[in-house]
């Protein structure tokens, strides 16, 4: 069954470009029906656990969401699908032809997410991923904003040597351990790792999962390219498609357990606390000097990805087994609610756009008199964002932040021998210190947002504004469900994912 999730929309794309079918309406059908297929595959006990070994276009491949093989595909394949679904309804194209190249550009980049993200194949998962960036690069340099070709080749030109670099760690890493597969590296890793090549291994994979996610500081690629990019594809890379380095690492991190982990990145941990401070602090400052609001939206998720490193920071660590599940289920309770939030964001944005005819923020005002519903829904998924309790990102970032401390002694061993500064508190505890006034910063920016765009006087360009469609309603109705239910209800979510070593 779950190879349908990647053909369904293949076989859309191929009849919204060779038969002519139409754009929108043949990609939200297919995102309807993955949508629903993946319900059942998540959520069905008997469909959970398939697993089946086949050949795609010629290339064997294992597809699984059994949480024993991919601990977090479940949870990555629901994100896919979700955003997909509002990604294809809110489908908002300037023309007939770009509305077809729109939407099968969303669908294949929906394609290799949800492939690499239940690929237990190393190539395929590596591959998967590969052939999405190539939408994401086409729609950038072809219907982006702005300067778009210099930001499609500035994405191209980083994501492709981050991929290079990627591939020479995971082939170092099937070499060493002799399996090419999730599976049969977590059977054979009582081999374990020769030391001598740990470091040099994971120094590899953090630098190339790390760029693709957006790690400080080789994080200037994303901002523009989110900015840029057309309003689905915007979603799909930001939301669902910039998680596949996060991912790679949480896999990882459940095949090799905390030995393995720190064989391989336990030299590193210390330089990784440094630059995830990076993403929260400097990132989260250059957001909140932006003017338009695709640049605000744009920074604002690189700055995000630090919370996320910070999960993976305490796995590194060691900090104790209580430490260690409330990480791995805060991250993906936080990769979960960070794709939904900022797919919403970049969703309305280009709602905004499409009634004012311009993204400055100081552009604006009063678009709340004109439109209510609209400041209404930017109004959650900004409070979302920045961390409201009873919405999706609460539980994510409080499980990760109790982490830090839930088994730390002052002085004692383990996550605090390296240091006792501030009385007795270790690296990781520090740098939560640090990182908690990303909050505060979030709030000033996302808060300065809604003001600037919503509140005061109708400016000339609110007035512009004529009203959502029931289409563009529809599409953020789908997200913002899907915030609050697991906001309110976040085990749904935190049951798919096993402790590490469960």
């Amino acid at each position: 069954m779950l190879i349908w999730l990647i053909l369904i929309p293949v076989i859309a794309s191929a009849l919204i470009g060779l038969a002519k079918a139409p754009g929108r309406l043949t990609a939200i059908a297919s995102a309807a029906l993955t949508l629903f297929m993946t319900l059942g595959a998540v959520f069905c006990p008997h469909c959970g656990a398939d697993c089946c070994a086949s050949t795609l276009f010629g290339f064997p491949v294992q597809l699984t969401v059994d949480p024993a093989v991919l601990p977090l595909a479940k949870v990555m394949v629901l994100l896919t699908a979700i955003v997909t679904l509002a990604a294809t309804i809110g489908l908002k194209a300037p023309n007939k032809d770009a509305e077809r190249s729109w939407a099968i550009s969303a669908l294949l980049l929906s394609t290799g997410a949800m492939g690499a993200f239940m690929s237990d194949n190393i190539i395929a998962f590596y591959g998967f991923h590969e052939l999405a960036l190539i939408p994401t690069f086409v729609m950038i340099g072809c219907y982006g904003r702005g300067d778009r070709r210099t930001v499609a080749w500035t994405a191209t030109l980083y994501l492709g040597l981050a991929s290079m670099v990627l591939l020479a760690g995971l082939l170092m890493l099937c070499w060493e351990m002799h399996a090419y597969s999730f599976s049969m590296m977590a059977r054979a890793f009582h081999a374990g790792i020769a030391p001598e090549h740990g470091c040099i291994i994971g120094g590899l994979l953090l630098a190339g999962f790390g760029t693709l996610v957006s790690l400080f500081p080789f994080h200037s690629w994303a901002a523009p390219a989110y900015a840029s990019a057309p309003t689905p594809i915007a979603m799909l890379h930001a939301g669902v498609l910039k998680k596949f380095g996060l991912y790679g690492l949480f896999t990882l991190a459940y095949v090799f357990g905390p030995q393995g982990l720190d064989s391989l990145f336990g030299c590193w941990n210390n330089l990784l606390l440094v630059l995830l401070l990076g993403n929260v602090l400097w990132v989260g400052i250059v957001t909140i000097a932006q003017r338009r609001l695709d640049d605000m939206l744009g920074n604002s998720s690189v700055m995000h990805m630090g919370y996320l490193f910070l999960a993976f920071a305490v796995l590194v660590a060691g900090c104790g087994p209580v430490a260690s599940e409330l990480a791995v289920k805060g991250a993906a309770l936080l990769m979960l609610a960070h794709g939904l939030t900022i797919s919403m964001l970049f969703l309305l944005t280009g709602q905004i756009e499409s009634q004012t005819r311009t993204l400055e923020m100081e552009s604006m005002g009063g678009l709340a008199r004109k439109l209510p519903w609209l400041g209404f829904l930017f109004a959650l998924a900004g409070l979302a964002s920045i961390g409201l309790p009873l919405l999706a990102n609460f539980p994510g970032e409080f499980s990760i932040f109790y982490s830090c401390f839930v088994d730390w002694h002052p002085g004692a061993d383990g996550c605090c021998a390296l240091a006792n500064w501030l009385g007795g508190l270790g690296p990781v505890q520090f740098t939560l210190v640090f990182a908690l006034w990303g909050l505060v910063i979030s709030a000033v920016y996302m808060l300065r947002a809604f003001r600037n765009i919503f509140e005061g006087d109708v400016s000339h360009a609110s007035d512009r504004a004529t009203g959502l469609t029931a289409l563009d309603t529809t599409a953020a109705v789908v997200l913002t469900v899907a915030i609050v239910l697991f906001g309110i209800l976040p085990y749904i979510v935190s049951n798919l994912v096993p402790a590490i070593g469960a």
